[in-house]
């Protein structure tokens, strides 16, 4: 068996903690971590730690390590104000030179193969207002600013006549249980509920209206990317990727409640990302009444309480519907699905198991 090797770029974020353990575990497959910091799981025959906004340390790296035949790129640069960094110029141009940063030292050896690139819902313009139900990869490319385009421009060029193909995978609001991610509604739920159980108060929805949207399993992704590597028609393809149910985030309320055995509660609006780091204190106290591993708020849920917000619709009195089609790449032949509330309680679970979350 020919043994192909993955670069996973952004090894410690969501999809990419869920890559490095799903492609450490599969036949003739070797896996290369590149993160800031080395991953907690998998078992990555190099890792490499460097600067992807460093082109020399990059160059420098890279050819340290060994020869790479497919990429998951899953790196991302987010500003502090994510919707505000979502229209940035200068974040579009620091995610481009990311990306060019590895393609660069990878593309030219002629074992090369593939590069799965990450997209998500904001191609269909899905944070500046309604989008039409369900969101479809054949339509046009939307006229507006955001990072996906030059990223996805510069790989059709780049890789043109030049042997090596892409593809783009597109999820919704991905599940899994990376540290201090923009946008890891789990760290934001578990630590949400854990604290108002220590307070005493049941377990309040502190969004706004109801509406109907879906999740991505990390886990789905990782085997989403397989998929792209091994089938040649994926090559230039964009895929949508989500679990293959709708949720309504109020109707799971009951059993996340029931996960952390505390009453549940009815609307109790609030502001996760002014309230939430204001509870610091309560957080420490958790930590050492459970001894949980030694990390502030801050160090598991970083800015994700923005993303909470956004989620459950915080403000709003009638979120927008947001779905997008599975409907391309299943019948493509890829079948695989999650129940996204089981999920939801996979991934708490996940955190609770590794003393990041209390029992």
């Amino acid at each position: 068996m020919t043994t192909k090797r993955i670069a996973i770029v952004g090894a410690t974020g969501l999809v990419g903690a869920a890559a490095t353990e799903y492609f450490s575990g599969l036949p003739g497959w070797e896996v290369v971590t590149l993160s800031r910091r080395s991953p907690r799981r998998g078992k990555p025959v190099h890792h490499i730690s460097a600067d992807l906004t460093d082109t020399d340390a990059c160059k420098a790296a890279f050819a340290q390590a060994p020869t790479i035949t497919h990429v998951l790129y899953a790196a991302l640069y987010e500003q502090e104000d994510l919707l505000e960094g979502w229209k940035s110029t200068s974040q579009a141009g620091i995610n481009l030179t990311m990306l060019q940063n590895v393609v660069e030292n990878v593309a030219g050896r002629p074992a090369f193969k593939h590069l799965t690139i990450l997209q998500g819902g904001k191609a269909y313009g899905s944070h500046l207002g309604r989008v039409p139900v369900p969101a479809k990869e054949r339509w046009p490319r939307m006229d507006h600013h955001i990072f996906y385009w030059q990223q996805e421009d510069y790989l059709k060029t780049r890789s043109a006549d030049a042997g090596w193909s892409y593809s783009i995978l597109r999820p919704q609001l991905i599940l899994g249980d990376a540290l201090a991610s923009p946008i890891n509604i789990i760290a934001a739920l578990g630590v949400y509920a854990s604290v108002m159980r220590e307070l005493k108060r049941p377990l309040s929805f502190p969004g706004g209206g109801q509406y109907v949207t879906a999740c991505a399993d990390s886990r789905l992704i990782a085997r989403a990317a397989e998929f792209c590597f091994m089938h040649e028609t994926a090559a230039g393809e964009t895929y949508n990727v989500v679990n293959g149910d709708a949720v309504n985030w109020r109707d799971l309320w009951p059993s996340i409640a029931a996960h952390f055995n505390m009453p549940v509660a009815g609307d109790e609006p609030m502001k996760l990302s002014d309230e939430m780091p204001l509870l610091d204190e309560c957080w420490e106290a958790i930590v050492a009444k459970h001894g949980l591993q030694p990390l502030k708020m801050s160090d598991i849920v970083g800015s994700s309480w923005q993303t909470a917000d956004l989620t459950w619709g915080y403000g709003k009195e009638r979120p927008f519907d947001r779905l997008m089609s599975p409907i391309k790449l299943r019948q493509e032949g890829f079948s695989d699905c999650y129940d996204t509330e089981d999920a939801i309680l996979y991934w708490l679970t996940r955190m609770q198991d590794a003393k990041i979350l209390p029992r």
